[in-house]
């Protein structure tokens, strides 16, 4: 017996699949509950799975405002939240010297001397906004800290003005590829859903969503080899961005198949393999192996004829 889907989950993973993302039934509804109860959402998983585009389509899919904070080591307030626009003032100061007197420290820190970054940017939004903080995994423990006010009241304090809270709540998603551990105190005020690589059957129909000008029997081939080379000793293992770009590849070298020859396929493996180490140590032998799998035909018809009854 399938679970029961309201109309408002059903109607979200609608609009994704028309911004060109296509969810499960458990992703959409993990996104869909983040939003109802306005909690942030932790997205988890490997490079390449899809959670930078889920945030992207569902900006899309509200018509939302899209604020994205990249992270990294070394990420602080300044950079991340906000600072102050210390040539702005100092000029206010040398015109009032010239002109109007002394001028008084409360109106130089005051909102209009404030640069906002994207936190603050996405809190002081009067429409629908979707803050997407991305590889939260490479900030600083210290930034997580700081964080949790904005998570957890989507409010921000600046020492010389006060707390700056939400106009509008934003939609909030954090992405990790997992290369540290995240804090308890992060993962408590956050819904979690991990993604991992699709299956063979939703990412044909994730390119062909992309693609639909691709050959079918193109985009079968190309997805099962890239499925197969996932389980290759890789330094770093293509994801669904590295298959998008692969198919567009060879169909705009007009392949309606995968090549025959081996030479040919292995000049387009740049679009799948981002290292010297992985791009040369996969031969024409080993290539072939893998085209050469067993084949799943018609894939690409019954994932289209799920997803029509789903």
């Amino acid at each position: 017996m399938s679970p029961t889907v309201s109309p408002a989950n059903r109607l979200l993973r609608e609009s994704l699949q028309r911004a060109g993302y296509l969810a499960d039934a458990d992703l959409a509804t993990t996104v869909w509950l983040a939003g109802e109860l306005q909690r942030p959402l932790l997205l988890e998983g490997d490079a390449g799975v899809g959670k930078t585009a889920l945030a992207t389509a569902l900006a899309q899919a509200q018509g939302a405002v899209l604020v994205r904070l990249q992270c990294f080591e070394g990420l602080d307030l300044a950079q991340a939240a906000y600072e102050w626009n210390y040539g702005r003032q100092l000029m206010a100061i040398r015109l009032h010297d010239g002109q109007l007197g002394t001028v008084k420290e409360s109106d130089l820190f005051s909102r209009e001397f404030l640069l906002e970054r994207p936190l603050l940017k996405a809190i002081s939004q009067d429409g629908p906004c979707v803050l997407l903080i991305d590889e939260i995994d490479r900030a600083d423990e210290a930034f997580e800290a700081f964080l949790l006010e904005v998570l957890a009241d989507y409010q921000i304090t600046v020492p010389e003005i006060g707390t700056l809270r939400a106009r509008h709540i934003p939609r909030v998603v954090l992405t990790s590829n997992a290369t540290r551990e995240l804090s308890d105190a992060l993962r408590r005020r956050c819904l979690y859903h991990h993604l991992d690589y699709p299956t063979l059957a939703r990412e044909i129909a994730i390119v062909k969503t992309a693609l639909p000008d691709a050959d079918t029997r193109l985009v079968e081939e190309a997805v099962q080899f890239v499925q197969r080379l996932r389980s290759e000793d890789l330094t770093k293992i293509p994801g669904i961005a590295e298959t998008l770009d692969w198919v567009n590849a060879l169909h705009r070298m007009s392949h309606h198949t995968l090549p025959d020859d081996m030479a040919v396929l292995l000049t387009t493996l740049g679009c799948l393999l981002k290292t010297r180490e992985d791009r040369f140590g996969l031969g024409a032998d080993r290539a072939r192996q893998l085209i050469e799998g067993r084949r799943k035909v018609g894939v690409a018809e019954k994932a289209q004829a799920n997803a029509a009854t789903s």
